[in-house]
């Protein structure tokens, strides 16, 4: 925004996606309608109530510029943010300019596909977790697949990475979002992230979020630690008590989602019925994956499901990639 106040762009407004416009507020945290302290510039929520902009909203609107850092993980919510970006740009005959960024895990693919069933805000397309395409590749696949409403057609046009290739590490230099501080947390993330929907942390609350997991009733593990109120992480889980569990901050580079953390600590909990929670299949994608750890699977029997899965949207994502 302020490169383009600085060429004399005239900024009408500023969409806010899941947490905020300055990107330093709560997961989850709705945000509410304000005023931009530093340039004055009006900020419309697109993470509470609304989460599309209103015919209101584009009035005297010739076009958006969509300009956010994703991770590449499905439930990652700034991909339905887009796409409901999209979807309103198509309905009001407005360009949508998605000046496009590095995917940090973008060097694979993996994961169960969503499901019909299980669609929601954390995750809106059949695609697998792990999707290795820019979110200008994706938004491309959004509009070529028809996954918008009535099967519009947003005017779209992605402005290209220099020099990018999707399968050398991209290391941001700042925080995508407030609970994933580094390369390794959005690494670990696509793998960690089922624990949201389940009674362990995975270290909201600490300065090693998406590097730890853990519980107040894991006794049997030696590493510990205690989530705590703080900015980004007001009402962490657990929060105050000693969680014992893994410190994952040097594990090894991932190039696949890793299901041994999930199933390890399955095992360990006592209170088996509680462990996953409702919203857990629209983590997953399905409602499979909770059925195949309760009946014992290993990662390997659980990830031979997929194949056919991702090999049908390998196909489909090979139309969209701009960088080889």
């Amino acid at each position: 925004m302020d490169s383009l106040l600085k060429l004399n762009v005239q900024i009408k407004k500023v969409f806010a996606p899941e947490h905020g416009f300055r990107g330093n507020l709560d997961a989850g945290e709705k945000i509410i309608n304000s005023i931009d302290e530093k340039t004055g510039i009006p900020i419309v929520s697109l993470y509470g109530k609304k989460r599309k902009p209103s015919f209101e909203d584009l009035d005297e609107i010739d076009v958006i510029i969509f300009d956010i850092q994703d991770v590449g993980a499905r439930f990652y919510t700034y991909l339905s943010t887009m796409h409901y970006v999209m979807e309103s740009c198509a309905e009001n005959n407005i360009e949508l300019i998605v000046l496009d960024r590095p995917n940090p895990n973008g060097h694979y693919i993996d994961g169960p596909i969503m499901t019909k069933e299980s669609m929601s805000f954390v995750g809106l397309h059949p695609v697998p977790i792990v999707y290795g395409m820019t979110i200008g590749e994706y938004a491309k696949m959004i509009n070529g697949e028809k996954w918008l409403r009535n099967n519009l057609n947003c005017k779209l046009k992605v402005i290209k990475i220099t020099n990018y290739d999707r399968n050398k590490k991209y290391r941001l230099t700042f925080k995508p979002s407030p609970n994933l501080p580094n390369q390794q947390s959005i690494n670990l993330y696509p793998s960690l992230c089922f624990f949201e929907q389940t009674p362990v942390s995975v270290g909201r609350g600490t300065e090693k979020q998406f590097q730890v997991i853990g519980t107040p009733y894991w006794e049997n593990f030696k590493f510990n630690f205690t989530p705590k109120s703080m900015p980004g992480a007001k009402y962490p889980k657990h929060e105050n008590l000693t969680c014992y569990g893994l410190n994952l901050e040097n594990e090894e580079y991932l190039s696949k989602i890793d299901l041994k953390w999930l199933i390890l600590a399955y095992k360990n909990e006592k209170n088996k019925d509680n462990f996953f929670k409702s919203g857990f299949h629209r983590l997953a994608g399905n409602k499979l994956l909770e059925e195949q750890i309760k009946k014992g699977l290993s990662a390997k029997e659980i990830r031979k499901t997929w194949k056919n899965g991702l090999d049908n949207f390998k196909l489909i994502r090979e139309k969209y990639l701009i960088y080889n």
